[in-house]
């Protein structure tokens, strides 16, 4: 019903995609730019994405009716909506109809504006003042020109939260996202702050296809309405054999 939280709520990042491995090989070239000409938001999953997809979905098949989602969520990123089209064929083979698939904008990735494509090497040849911005403010508060900040995902995250409250009471949710957009999800729910969330960040990379979960708590408030059931598990992947890849979204170097 609506009103009332979602009864679970699953964080799926998306599988490995085409940018990923794109971006590991500007990367390890010493390149400037990473080699992708379509946009970010284009950017499809790649082979091995789309089984670790597939991997989840049939992880889920196994699970319990009353365990697994009723409603998913989907950035509209390309390798996102594959990623919930994959898993949902796999997890429902007969009627993937049975769960609701939608798209929400706030669940896009973070905009990296002025930096898009760099790497780290050339975000510090080609713009060192935002190399040297970075660097002083940190990257929860770096907005890059055009871009948004780790805060910037953290607002339309709030929103989204207020709206999972608000329509989806009693569902069980996956949202299908991207790294910062599931670590600012983790600072939202947890009410964590600036160094809390960046130790976590610090602590390990989202793999893709990394699955936290969140259950409602019956004492929980209304700013803290969830437990932490499990996070980052890459449990599907390891029992269907999978390669588990953890390849960043972020252009920029980790701190």
């Amino acid at each position: 019903m609506a009103g009332g939280w979602p009864s679970v709520l699953f964080l799926l990042r998306h599988g490995q995609s085409a940018g990923n491995v794109a971006r590991d090989a500007a990367e390890a070239g010493g390149l400037a730019r990473i080699d992708i000409a379509m946009r970010d938001m284009d950017v499809p999953l790649s082979a091995l994405g789309e089984r670790q997809a597939a991997a989840v979905g049939r992880w889920l098949a196994e699970q319990t009716p009353d365990e697994r989602p009723t409603v998913i969520i989907s950035s509209p990123y390309e390798r996102a909506r594959e990623t919930a089209r994959i898993l949902a064929e796999e997890a429902w083979p007969e009627d993937a109809g049975r769960v609701e698939l939608e798209v929400d904008e706030r669940l896009r990735e973070r905009e990296f504006g002025l930096l898009d494509r760099l790497t780290r090497a050339g975000i510090t040849e080609l713009f060192p003042e935002q190399a040297e911005m970075r660097r002083f403010l940190g990257k929860f508060y770096h907005r890059p020109p055009g871009g948004e900040s780790w805060c910037d995902v953290g607002l339309r995250v709030r929103s989204l939260v207020d709206s999972l409250r608000t329509d989806l009471g009693d569902e069980r949710v996956l949202l299908v996202t991207h790294e910062v957009v599931i670590k600012m999800t983790r600072y939202v729910l947890e009410g964590l702050d600036e160094a809390e969330v960046l130790a976590i960040d610090r602590e390990a990379e989202l793999a893709n296809c990394g699955l936290t979960t969140y259950d409602r708590d019956p004492e929980g408030s209304r700013r803290r309405p969830y437990t932490l059931r499990s996070a980052n598990v890459v449990t599907p992947l390891a029992e269907e054999g999978e390669r588990v890849t953890r390849a960043p979204d972020e252009p920029v170097a980790r701190g």
